[in-house]
């Protein structure tokens, strides 16, 4: 029986059928669309088991595409495995005539690519990559002589000049019967993959609000408020389009902008210089002797530093997978700066932790709060956690929300002095910058 002809179109960080570069141009390809989602073994080894909300939510998008696929008489082929292993059986499964998808930066994600786009090629079969989750990749918005930004401000006023409205193109298409292979699968239970059903606490499909990106920018930094958008586990896992974003923001908040223009600089940072992921992009920084104290790590993890806008924030994570944007910030000057302890110690709690998490907007970021990293705050700066919640919750109502014993003799008292571990830390820094 002759095996039937079809391109596979493989969702990775990209989850959603509209506006998705890959799956428009395998749609356009005149054959068949079989779509692969590969719940891939190694990567899951990374994630808690049972308990961890993101894995809730990738499924729960697959959920979504699958029931749009089973109304055009498709489906989609979900996997608990590895990419190479089901590579290899579908390549003997059926006829491929090409493998489409959207590229992903992160070193491990490009060295994967390399081997499957290897292993495709023993048989013929072409591999397709494209840009999708980045408006400006690596390499397209850099200076003049050619060289890549490192500061983010220049950066930005660049990739401004560069935009145009074909950047911004909707490739959503209308789907009909005919352009998707005819097939039924059914999906891997969470419990077969080894997890629980969690509740995500955002909303699935996302959308953006109108009201909240127009007033961004009056009301990001005070977590009381509600002022952000929690768009980024949307952005991380691709059910939302970053075109469809950026033209929103163009139209009501250009500090939203920013905030996307920073997401770039952070992609093209990692894949420039992957060095980033488990060293200092300022070698320098790697001499700072790092306190490191293991209990003064885990009263920061608890949320109980005695600090209540530090504490606030890591429960906050703790039981809900978000932290505030501004919160982000002081915990991590209070564990780099405060406490002297590394800054991939936060890094990896916070890849534990988060919905959103991102390596290189996590890496970057965590990198910035320690003075480490590109375009970083520098080391003389240290957040006063009090000054802190007096300027951004005033009234208290964010620190009361998750510490409720706060004003009880059950809140401890801080476990460093304000004053005495700011004068440590710049004299620590100082000395390893020599």
């Amino acid at each position: 029986m002759e095996k039937e002809s079809v391109v596979i179109f493989w969702f990775r960080r990209d989850l959603r059928l509209e506006d998705n570069v890959g799956l428009h141009y395998a749609l356009s390809s005149g054959y068949r669309v079989l779509p692969l989602f590969v719940f891939d073994k190694e990567i899951l080894e990374q994630f808690t088991k049972e308990e961890d909300r993101r894995i809730t939510y990738i499924y729960e998008a697959l959920e979504g595409i699958q029931r749009s696929l089973q109304e055009l008489n498709s489906s989609l082929l979900c996997v608990h495995s590895t990419p190479m292993k089901v590579f290899d059986d579908v390549v003997n499964q059926y006829n491929v005539k090409a493998v489409y998808t959207n590229e992903d930066y992160e070193p491990v994600a490009i060295q994967r690519d390399e081997q499957v786009s290897l292993f495709l090629g023993e048989y013929k079969i072409p591999f397709y990559t494209f840009k999708d989750h980045v408006i400006f990749k690596a390499g397209e918005v850099m200076k003049g002589d050619g060289t890549a930004y490192q500061i983010y401000t220049p950066y930005s006023k660049k990739w401004r000049s560069k935009l145009t409205n074909n950047d911004l193109c909707d490739f959503t298409q209308p789907l009909t019967d005919e352009l998707f292979m005819s097939c039924s699968f059914a999906m891997p239970t969470l419990e077969s993959l080894g997890y629980k059903r969690m509740e995500l606490g955002c909303l699935l499909p996302p959308k953006l609000d109108e009201t909240i990106v127009s007033t961004y920018n009056v009301k990001r930094d005070f977590p009381a408020e509600g002022g952000t958008t929690h768009i980024g586990i949307a952005l991380r896992f691709g059910t939302i389009s970053i075109r469809k974003c950026v033209r929103f923001a163009l139209r009501l908040n250009d500090v939203w902008l920013s905030e996307l223009i920073w997401r770039d600089f952070f992609i093209q940072i990692m894949y420039l210089y992957p060095q980033v992921v488990k060293g200092c992009f300022k070698p320098q920084y790697e001499s700072i002797q790092w306190r490191n104290n293991e209990e003064e790590f885990a009263l920061w993890c608890q949320g109980k530093t005695g600090y209540p806008m530090v504490d606030a924030g890591m429960r906050e994570l703790n039981q809900t997978g978000f932290m505030h944007n501004r919160v982000r910030m002081v915990v991590a000057s209070f564990l780099t700066k405060h406490l002297l302890i590394d800054w991939r110690w936060g890094e990896a709690y916070f890849a534990q932790h988060l919905l959103d998490y991102d390596l290189s907007a996590n890496n970057g970021n965590w990198q910035w709060a320690a003075g480490c990293g590109c375009d970083a705050a520098p080391y003389f700066r240290v957040f006063n956690p009090s000054e802190q919640q007096k300027k951004f919750d005033s009234k208290g109502d964010y620190i009361k929300k998750w510490i409720p014993e706060l004003d009880t003799l059950d809140y401890p008292t801080p476990i460093v002095d304000h004053k005495e571990a700011r004068l440590r830390a710049i004299a620590q820094y100082k000395q390893a910058l020599k």
